[in-house]
């Protein structure tokens, strides 16, 4: 069988993702390959996966001053890009080419912009993956993009007003870009036609969206090389990862608690997350779980409110009555398809748009971090609790998400590739 490559950069929300489609992939015969992070070796290697390490490492994982810096919601993304993925380029150029030698096919996560260096150096197919709408910039849907926040209320004009936007969007990000077109000729690789951040950054063999076509449609300037496979689901569940005890014993004594999370990289930089999502708990006279990672354990716990450092997001999500978030996609996802209302208070990056999208499915209401107060918390979790249509559209939908299955689809997909055939 074939020897395949997923390469990925980020946070868990990024690498599960993958993991999803490696096991498919595996469990089919082919040979799977990581090339990520060091920080995530003993996941990988745990997994009976092959790992190797590539460059960036991911300190900000544990730093929550350099998470905090990737996370603002204006700086964010250029902070990441200029300040830690361009600079290691030629590096993680080295550590991709050095595993990929012997590769027939390479999965490149969002931002490892150097897989298509590879592949082209090494005359290989290779696939690029989205796993959140917004990364496709299409003029045809209201995005939101936090590096312009303002230009959001002008995404309602059509799509004319939007090319404007994102031609504005490419002229802003074009000194970003200069890195990666100095690569490519110290390469000997063609110059790029566009931005390879906006509009440059598909893989002409195959692009695999990684999203429910009920979170976002397809639309007329996506890449015709692009397959919508739906969510590819993993957490630490299929690693046979249990809730905890203490947390088990909490579920079964009382009624449906509000899940208060920020994923796997927000919850490095919570600011008051947590002390403001426990008083708006007690406000509502609602149970709570909290899973704070490795914050702390917050003040003011009661019997009504436990914290834990993690539990798998399959297996406590189901039994939430709402769930508030950060608005990351593979939380979006978990709490889509465990089919709860959701209260999300969006960071950075996609976390905008993401938030906006579920707003508009009816399933969830949004907070803007800077307003997150107790008593503005405790009266929007009130309007989606006391209104059953939020539970109702949202038990819908994660019907309609649980209903598919994107590990298939795409493992469907990547072997045709593998076997020459056409998308």
């Amino acid at each position: 069988m074939s020897r395949i490559i997923l390469t990925t950069i980020g946070s868990l929300g990024d690498l599960h993702p993958k993991i999803a489609i490696a096991l498919g992939l595996r469990q089919r015969g082919h040979e799977v390959a990581f090339a990520t992070h060091k920080e995530y070796q003993s996941k990988i290697e745990t997994l009976g996966f092959e790992f190797h390490r590539m460059r960036p490492d991911n300190q900000a994982l544990h730093d929550p001053q350099e998470m905090a810096r990737m996370m603002d919601l204006q700086k964010g993304t250029e902070y990441v890009i200029r300040q830690w993925v361009c600079p290691s380029l030629r590096d993680t150029y080295s550590d991709l080419m050095t595993c990929a030698q012997n590769a027939d096919f390479i999965i490149a996560g969002e931002g490892v912009l150097v897989a298509r260096m590879v592949a082209e150096k090494l005359g290989i197919c290779w696939a690029s993956t989205v796993l959140q709408p917004l990364a496709f910039l299409s003029s045809y849907e209201p995005v939101v993009l936090p590096v312009f926040p303002f230009l959001a209320k002008f995404q309602g004009l059509g799509a004319i007003a939007n090319k404007g936007i994102f031609q504005l969007s490419k002229v802003m990000t074009k000194s970003w870009a200069e890195p990666v077109h100095t690569l490519r000729r110290e390469l000997d690789l063609p110059p790029l036609m566009g931005n390879p951040f906006i509009d440059d950054k598909y893989s002409p063999d195959l692009v695999l969206a990684m999203f429910s076509s009920i979170f976002a449609k397809p639309q007329p300037d996506w890449p015709a090389s692009t397959v919508q496979t739906g969510f590819t689901f993993y957490d630490d569940s299929q690693a046979r990862a249990e809730l905890p005890p203490e947390l088990r014993q909490f579920l079964a004594t009382g009624e449906a608690p509000i899940v208060f999370t920020l994923g796997s990289a927000a919850v490095m930089a919570p600011g008051r997350f947590y002390q403001e999502s426990i008083q708006a708990a007690k406000l509502l006279n609602r149970r709570a779980v909290l899973l704070i990672g490795n914050n702390a354990p917050p003040e003011n716990l009661t019997d009504e409110i436990i914290a834990v450092n993690y539990a798998p997001y399959s297996q406590i999500f189901s039994h939430a009555c709402a769930i508030v978030h950060q608005g990351g996609i593979g939380t979006t996802a978990q709490a889509l398809r465990a089919g709860r209302p959701m209260l999300v208070m969006p960071y950075s990056h996609d976390q905008p748009d993401n938030a906006a999208r579920v707003e508009r499915l009816e399933t969830s209401l949004t907070l803007p971090r800077k307003q997150y107060s107790a008593v503005r918390v405790a009266k929007r979790l009130q309007e989606l609790l006391e209104n059953p249509n939020y539970a109702a559209k949202a038990a819908a939908i994660g019907r309609i998400i649980q209903s598919e299955n994107g590990v298939s689809m795409a493992c469907d997909v990547i072997e045709k590739q593998l076997k020459g055939i056409s998308i």
